[in-house]
């Protein structure tokens, strides 16, 4: 990225997606990729919020959104292209919204909106206010536009830091290509760029214990902090270690 006044960003988006297409963490990885391409964005992480999900609330499977957490020197040409990005890739039938805002624009406000959307109904006229009255960009793209909703719920979930995993995190190997296996603690905060593995109880593994890895490396955020979560295993193996299973994952973020 070209060097100038960079500021961090988050970038939320939600119900981009119908029943036939892909869904929005798809979405937002290729998003972070176009926005990378630019040289004017360095995208450090994409982290799933799971909302509210009630009869009351339209979604496609399981009422999540998504947030990208990024650094950029344009944030004009960041917006354009994410507006360019939902006008053109939006499905039928969906209610595309987007939230994009500054972290240093984050209030407990915001922050609140976001806790709030996991376990109440929201309203979009409520959402709407709420940008209008922060200086938020805060928009719709297809359909009722209700994407609004979660859009701004995962800007204010990711800048509290103590909600959902990351789908996609900036290291030497994307989670994605991380391959089930044995390796030790250091090489796996490593290759990942994360902050710790531990239990459930805050239990760690030495930086030489070995760990055995899953197909599905989801590490989850903490304390603003990425943190895979594992589990101490009694076995006779060089491992004394697993990571957590999907389940697990799934029921904490």
């Amino acid at each position: 990225m070209e060097h100038g006044n960079q500021i961090n960003v988050l970038i939320g988006i939600d119900d981009t997606d119908n029943a036939d297409s892909r869904g929005t963490g798809f979405h937002s990885r290729q998003l972070a990729h176009q926005l990378e391409s630019t040289g004017h964005a360095t995208v450090k992480g994409i982290t799933r919020h799971q909302l509210y999900v009630h009869p009351a609330i339209r979604y496609t499977s399981q009422n999540s959104s998504a947030c990208i957490e990024m650094q950029t020197d344009n944030l004009p040409l960041v917006t354009t292209l994410c507006e360019d990005y939902l006008i053109e890739n939006n499905a039928p039938g969906s209610d595309a919204g987007l939230c994009i805002l500054p972290e240093k624009s984050v209030n407990d406000h915001i922050i609140k909106w976001g806790i709030t959307a996991k376990c109440e109904v929201l309203h979009m006229d409520d959402a709407i206010a709420m940008a209008r009255e922060y200086s938020v960009y805060l928009k719709g793209f297809s359909g009722t536009h209700e994407g609004i909703i979660g859009a701004l719920a995962a800007t204010g979930l990711r800048a509290g830091g103590n909600d959902g995993r990351f789908i996609w995190r900036k290291g030497i190997k994307e989670l994605r290509e991380m391959k089930p296996g044995i390796i030790n603690t250091q090489d796996l905060l490593h290759e990942l760029q994360l902050d710790a593995v531990m239990t459930l109880e805050g239990e760690s593994p030495s930086a030489h214990d070995k760990i055995y890895i899953n197909d599905w490396v989801r590490p989850v955020l903490k304390e603003n902090k990425s943190i895979l979560i594992a589990e101490k295993i009694d076995t006779n193996d060089e491992h004394k270690w697993k990571l957590a299973t999907k389940e697990v994952i799934r029921n904490i973020s």
